[in-house]
Order: C-alpha cells, then structure tokens, then sequence
C-alpha cells in the first residue's frame, strides 16, 4: 500500500507505479494493513481497523491482515503480504488461509516500503498451498533494482506439489508446547502431525534453546531498523507537513508527532534508544549475537530433520481493542513466527481446524530456499483434509 495506512503518507499517489501485468494477473486494489506494517492486529491503521470475517468483533491478526480479510471473505483469490516477523504467517492463520514467507531475498523488495530491511520479505496469502505456489512462481527471482535479492534459480514449485511424503523428516520443538501455547490449539497441531504420519512422515522432538530470547532480540533489532528507515519521513522531502511551523526543529517534531501513529512512534523510540551513544553494545550488539545463535538452532535443527512443525500462533484471534493497552500481550503472539524472520528462513502456515468457531493455523519451517519443500507438504495435508475449503458464513 502506497501510503503505509499512516497519516504521513495521506494523499500520496492512489494509483500503483508497478503492475503484475507480465505475470497475467489483475490488480483489483489497494488493501489495510498495521500502519508501516507495525502490529499484529491491524488495528494501529490510520484508516481504521480490519476485522475478521469469521468473527467481526476479533482481529484478523496483521500487519496483512487486510490483505488476509479480503482473501477469507472470498473477496478475490490470493493476495500479497509483507512479513516481518509473522505478517503473512499469523493473519494466515486466524483467518483459515495458507500464506508463506519465502527465504530472505527470494522476492524482491523493491517498492516495498521498508520497515526493517533485513527482516521484510513479500510473499503470498490464497485459500491452498497450490494456488500459494502458483503466486510464488511469478513472485520468486532475482530482481537486479534490489540489492538484497539472490541471484539463485526459482525451483519448479508447482512441478513438486505431488511428491509423496514418505520419508519426510518432521521435527517438533520441545520449546513450542509450553506454558504459553492454547492447549486447545497444541491438539490441533498433534492432529496435523498424526495425518502426517498416515502420509508417511515420521516425527521426533528437537530442541530451539534460543527461542526464549527470540522475542526480546527482535524487538531490539526491527524497531532499531525502522528508526532509521522512517527517519526520512521529517516534513520535509514528502509527505504530511504540519501548519505553520515555527522554525526547523517544530516542523520536525510535529509534522512526525502528528504524521505517525503511537505504535509507530513507540517503536521508533525504542529503536532509538537501542542505537543511541552508550546503549548500541548493550541492547543492539547483543541481539544480532542472539540472532546468530537462532540461525545456528536452526542449522542444527535441519541436519537431523527436513521440515520443522508447530503452531502458527499461541492463541485464537483475539477481540479487537482487547490487547491495545498491553502492547508486550501484542508481541508475544508473534513467538512462534519471529525466528524464521531473525534467520532468514522460509516458513508457511495453513489451516488445520477450528476452535470454538475460529481458525487454527500451523506452521512449517524448512531450511534456506526450500519453498517447494513447504508447498508440497501443506498441499499433501490439503489433499486429506477440507479445512482450507471452508469459508466465513456469510461471504
């Protein structure tokens, strides 16, 4: 979205410099997200909260979570999303859909406003695995405008969507069945992993020791990135000016204190902070070593299986506005999903059931450039199984 949903950017050009043309696809329009893709709710847009069409008074879990909604509501086929640490993943999976966040630099980001560039990856959100891997297809490659993208060859993910499993290597993390986890969604996982097994997977508990600091080592390094990226939103180059300043420093104060929204702001100050004089070693040093030791679980972790398994999100879509005052409750739902952002691996959530009415999502993890792999798992389980083709009553 060109503006961001942020009110620094109200005004800004409606209509897309880039198309999906060459790829044969059709551009209905722009979608809400988490201002600057900021949350886990959708709920911080200057343009107003999204809700989730299998229970309007809940979110649909962001930042594209507007992207998600319109998806769930049959509203169009598949749609595009950002993650950064979850943003596909999660809304995915409180709205009954299958997203994927690709490795790090398999789809380019270029035109994509950047909220922490070494974390941000596109990727696609549709109703199955297949039509994720038809996306993917056209999405997947080496794009020379950016300059993080990999110049690696695009599997044939569709070509590998039938292969049997017979023989896959499932790992579940000790670390993702704890105090933390609805034991009600915990059962929904365990009944993935047995249709699984029927299809000829086998299973065995691993160890992500480094998990525990996951939350705290990103919360460190994405809001010290956006600090810096959004500090050329000041007033004066684009974007929202405030009225008649006063001298330089009011026209920065209030054109950014007016133009971003208070998710937005408190994560530019804790960023900030982490970079500030006397504070870099000790906050922001130390989580890019943590980050380091979460790429070496997961090394570790793929030489003894092929794909890891668990829940998308600790809990069921919560009500909207529940979790405003509380933004650490917010953080926390991102648990599981952060650490495929913080080592750069891929990872897609599908559907797997209902609690109480509301979808349930799990997760699959691969190691580096191995798409194909998740698709041709979660495509396998769709095969068996018909969550992902029911739909919100009413759409």
């Amino acid at each position: 979205m060109l503006t961001s949903c942020s009110k620094i950017l109200s005004g800004w050009p409606l209509t897309s410099p880039w198309s999906q043309a060459a790829a044969g696809a059709v551009t209905l329009g722009k979608l809400n997200m988490d201002e600057f893709a900021m949350g886990s709710a959708n709920e911080s847009s200057h343009y107003g909260a999204v809700k989730n069409p299998w229970d309007l008074t809940r979110v649909p879990g962001g930042s594209s979570g507007g992207s998600a909604a319109a998806v769930a509501a049959r509203l169009l086929p598949a749609a595009t999303g950002t993650d950064t640490g979850g943003s596909i993943r999660q809304p995915a999976a409180l709205t009954n859909l299958t997203g994927i966040k690709p490795t790090y630099g398999r789809v380019s980001r270029w035109g994509m406003i950047a909220y922490a560039s070494s974390l941000d990856q596109g990727g696609p959100l549709a109703r199955t695995a297949e039509d994720c891997a038809l996306m993917l297809q056209a999405m997947a490659g080496f794009d020379a405008k950016d300059s993080t993208s990999v110049d690696q060859p695009v599997d044939d993910y569709l070509a590998t969507l039938n292969q049997p499993l017979s023989g896959l290597r499932i790992g579940l993390p000790k670390e993702y069945f704890g105090a933390g986890l609805d034991a009600r969604i915990g059962e929904k996982v365990m009944a993935v992993v047995d249709a699984l097994k029927k299809l000829g997977a086998s299973v065995k508990e691993i160890s992500l020791p480094t998990m525990q600091h996951a939350i705290p080592a990103y919360y460190v390094i994405a809001p010290a990135e956006a600090s810096s990226n959004l500090s050329r939103f000041d007033g004066v180059r684009f974007g929202y000016r405030c009225a008649n300043p006063v001298n330089l420093e009011d026209l920065y104060k209030r054109s950014r204190g007016e133009g971003f929204g208070a998710e937005v702001k408190r994560r530019i100050m804790v960023g900030t902070y982490a970079l500030s004089a006397g504070y870099y070693d000790a906050y922001y040093l130390k989580a890019q070593k943590i980050r380091r030791l979460i790429k070496n679980d997961f090394v570790a972790a793929f030489s003894e299986v092929d794909v890891i398994l668990g829940p998308t999100t600790p809990n069921l879509a919560w009500k909207l506005g529940e979790k405003n005052n509380d933004p650490v409750a917010a953080y926390l739902e991102d648990i599981y999903t952060i650490t495929a952002n913080l080592a750069g691996i891929p990872g897609l959530s599908m559907p797997a059931g209902f609690v109480d009415g509301l979808p349930v999502g799990v997760q699959l993890l691969a190691p580096y450039f191995q798409e194909g792999r998740l698709l041709n798992v979660a495509h396998q389980y769709q095969q068996v199984t018909d969550w992902h083709t029911q739909a919100p009553t009413g759409f």
